[in-house]
């Protein structure tokens, strides 16, 4: 959960004033507005039918950004900047092997949300033209024949 220090503070110095509904109360607003914020932070990053397209990828296995990036067909700097949002939102991990950098679905301990989500886009979208035609083809892409083709 987290916290603004500064309302953190403000708190404490009136605690002796505050009855406990009071003490509550603001306790509970805080959480919820954090909670309201982490949920639309994740409904944002499910808002761009690319970074949809790269949780279908990713529910197949995990990948680098080259082989993202050719999976889907965007520059790689575009693909990183979706990524990061995806990361931000707690939807993906990022696992760091050697040079690589593989990303996964993230497991949803950082989220309720994302977690709720990923369940449920696993059942959605798998018939959808562009997602099965890039699913069917993520067999076909390997990060080392990416690097010896640049």
């Amino acid at each position: 959960m987290y916290v603004n220090i500064g309302f953190l503070s403000q708190v404490l110095f009136y605690k002796e004033r505050l009855t406990w509904a009071k003490w509550n109360y603001i306790f509970l607003k805080n959480d919820m507005e954090g909670a309201v914020k982490e949920f639309i932070r994740v409904m944002k990053a499910l808002s761009d039918p690319t970074r949809v397209k790269i949780l279908k990828i990713l529910e197949k296995r995990l990948m680098c950004v080259c082989e993202i990036q050719t999976a889907i067909g965007a520059a790689q700097s575009t693909t990183s900047k979706h990524l990061k949002m995806l990361e931000d939102a707690g939807l993906v991990e990022s696992h760091k092997d050697g040079l690589w950098v593989n990303y996964t679905l993230a497991d949803g301990r950082q989220s309720p949300y994302a977690a709720s989500l990923l369940g449920n886009l696993r059942h959605w979208l798998n018939d959808e033209k562009d997602i099965s035609a890039i699913l069917e083809s993520i067999d076909q892409i390997d990060r080392f024949q990416i690097l010896n083709k640049a």
